[in-house]
């Protein structure tokens, strides 16, 4: 177990009146356990209480690898393939003294294994996303370093990618390039996304077969893992060219990138934040266009709390770590995205992503 996430769990449950949290298995499991089981249609959860103590349920094929994570003092409960899951969850319960409390549960729980636990035990199931969030969403200085060495790596494989796209490669080749890239670097592969021509103006665009083509507008969306940590950077660039309607769209989106990293400091509400740079793209025009919230958090995962949004209404506060990546999406015809990555800090922010934002136009 990670005691750290661990104790900073227990003080959320607490601080929420929580009396324990199901975690299934799922990125929160690893984060908290250090150690994630395959999620299936069999019922298993890592149940945390909130007086710091634990145990685990999960079918027999599964008790001998949670059993040697955990140590030997650590309860799992097992249940056979033959037996009824609900009779096993029922005993755990009542031997932790669970029986008619509140539990939160995580996102990957299967509905229907939870509603079978309702009808069964006495006990009252709520969303426990947020309290996860939470657990989550500030950066300790150790985190921080390992998010500033992936922002670091992702940053300098950007360079080596513009003498790499050409026209007659693919999508795929350059994804292929930026995880060979990061290999070579040290850090582990992370995501890739290469948006190229009309593809440019699907924002999560999700696949990579197109020919790269001259005169293309083209996307990147990538980062590396490094140490656990997560980097996510976007850059925009122009194959063979740019014309004065691309230029236009470009610093429209560069000036709204900008303005909400500028907003984006210790205090600041997020709502706030969000509206400095959605004020640019309206003012100019092009709002429709811009379909997405401002931002994600990031850290264990590449998405994670808090989002930059309109309807987020809490203020940022020192350790929260997020992506300002405002766009302009003109459905079939191009869209543009510039990305980074910004902490604050106790003073205001500080950018992790240090890659040249200017017009990159390949030529071969």
């Amino acid at each position: 177990m990670r005691e750290k996430y661990l104790n900073k769990l227990v003080g959320i449950l607490k601080d929420k009146n929580m009396d324990a949290i199901l975690v299934a298995p799922s990125e929160e499991m690893e984060f908290i356990m250090g150690h994630n089981t395959h999620l299936c249609e069999r019922f298993q959860a890592l149940i945390i209480k909130s007086d710091g103590t634990y145990f685990y349920i999960c079918n027999l094929l599964t008790v001998d690898e949670v059993q040697a994570v955990l140590g030997p003092d650590i309860k799992v409960y097992g249940w056979f393939d033959g037996d009824i899951f609900t009779d096993t969850v029922k005993k755990a319960f009542e031997e932790n003294g669970l029986i008619g409390k509140t539990i939160g549960v995580n996102t990957t729980e299967r509905a229907f294994l939870i509603l079978q636990i309702m009808e069964a035990v006495n006990v009252k199931f709520v969303n426990g996303k947020p309290l996860l969030e939470e657990m989550r969403m500030i950066k300790d200085e150790a985190e921080l370093e390992n998010l500033r060495i992936a922002a670091r790596i992702t940053d300098e494989s950007y360079e080596e990618l513009l003498k790499f796209i050409r026209p007659g490669i693919k999508e795929a080749d350059i994804a292929r390039k930026m995880n060979e890239i990061f290999k070579e670097k040290g850090a582990e592969e992370g995501f890739t996304m290469v948006c190229s021509g009309p593809n440019s103006s699907y924002p999560h665009y999700n696949s990579d077969q197109r020919i790269i083509q001259e005169k293309d507008v083209i996307v990147l969306d990538w980062g590396c893992t490094y140490n656990n940590m997560c980097a996510d950077m976007s850059r925009t660039v122009f194959v063979g060219g740019i014309t004065e309607e691309e230029r236009k769209i470009y610093e429209i989106v560069l000036a709204a990138q900008e303005a909400g990293e500028k907003a984006a400091v210790t205090g600041a509400y997020i709502p706030d934040v969000d509206r400095a740079a959605r004020e640019v793209i309206e003012k100019s025009g092009y709002g429709k266009y811009f379909l997405t919230r401002l931002g994600h958090g990031i850290g264990y995962s590449v998405h994670e709390a808090p989002d930059i949004k309109a309807s987020n209404k809490i203020k940022l506060k020192k350790g929260m770590v997020f992506s300002i990546e405002p766009g302009i999406y003109i459905a079939g015809k191009l869209g543009m995205r510039i990305e980074d990555i910004v902490a604050v800090t106790e003073n205001g922010n500080e950018v992790l992503n240090k890659a040249s934002k200017e017009i990159k136009i390949i030529k071969n």
